[in-house]
């Protein structure tokens, strides 16, 4: 995990505070310094928006990866039987999280980090098709599609996400349409009872174990230089008809002590919906259209 304290960015990136505004230079750093490694450039420029990572960038509450990583090799192994959504097979799951290595699953779940939920959903059901788990007749694939399949799961370890283009039967679409919500649900309700309503009850008791150290002070910098800052997740952010979010991620981030709201130190938590695949690029997009940003630089 590579975490930039205030310390190292007044320091080291050559943050400079004047009239409420942000400047960050790198010209002159190396490739990487401490936990710091910088991968695209981008010489001297004022900072106006800064978009963020919850899970583990500042927040500690969801230890997701192996929850998610048991709940997906399930799906590789015994396919999706009609009652896999069951509470009988949640509390199975739970019981079953982190007790082993499953090399896979574990690897899959690191390195496809900050890609929607929904994502990670369909790269499972995909695999157990692939491994016959799931039959290929039960969705209509003949060896073409097959290998069609196989072509897209090695694009999602690669961080795809859309695949509308390609040449899959309406079969296979409309049964990925149809689970991989319900087993996004089912890993979120594996996630509740394994640790995430446990931790989030310790969390409401003492904020700071269960904040990255620094990530308020962080936030609170850059918005006293005139930064806005947002928090957007792969995970879902339902809101209400006035466009307020509510539900676990807005539990989690408010427990461990972050304002969320214009004027702020988080202006909005933005993330994606049960049902539609919602990439963060696109979150990202969105909030750009939305707040009227046409002319925005943007680098990653």
């Amino acid at each position: 995990m590579n975490i930039v304290l205030p310390s190292v960015l007044d320091a080291q990136a050559g943050f400079l505070q004047g009239e409420k505004m942000a400047i960050i230079e790198d010209t002159s750093l190396p490739e990487q310094f401490d936990n710091v490694e910088i991968v695209n450039r981008f010489g001297k420029r004022r900072i106006t928006h800064v978009f963020h990572d919850i899970d583990g960038t500042h927040s500690l509450i969801r230890d997701w990866p192996p929850v998610m990583s048991v709940t997906l090799h399930d799906v590789i192994v015994n396919g999706l039987p009609p009652h896999y959504d069951s509470g009988a097979n949640v509390k199975r799951l739970v019981e079953l999280s982190g007790k082993e290595k499953l090399d896979e699953t574990d690897s899959f779940c690191i390195e496809s980090a900050g890609l929607s939920a929904l994502t990670q959903m369909e790269w499972a059901i995909r695999r157990a098709i692939e491994a016959g788990s799931i039959p290929a007749n039960k969705v209509g694939l003949d060896r073409k599609s097959l290998d069609v399949n196989s072509d897209i799961i090695k694009r999602i370890w690669k961080g795809e996400e859309i695949f509308d283009k390609f040449p899959e039967p309406e079969s296979m679409r409309k049964y990925l349409r149809e689970n991989t919500p319900r087993l996004f649900k089912l890993y979120e309700n594996v996630l509740k009872g394994a640790c995430r309503d446990r931790n989030l009850a310790l969390a409401r008791k003492n904020p700071e174990a269960w904040k990255v150290p620094g990530a308020l002070e962080f936030l609170t910098l850059l918005k006293d230089m005139g930064v806005r800052n947002y928090f957007v997740t792969g995970a879902v952010i339902e809101q209400d008809d006035q466009g307020r979010p509510f539900g676990n991620m807005y539990e989690e981030v408010v427990a461990v002590g972050f304002e969320i709201g214009p004027g702020k130190a988080v202006e909005s938590l933005e993330g994606s919906t049960w049902t539609n695949k919602v990439t963060k690029s696109e979150v990202i997009q969105r909030i750009c259209r939305t707040e009227g940003w046409t002319g925005a630089r943007r680098w990653s």
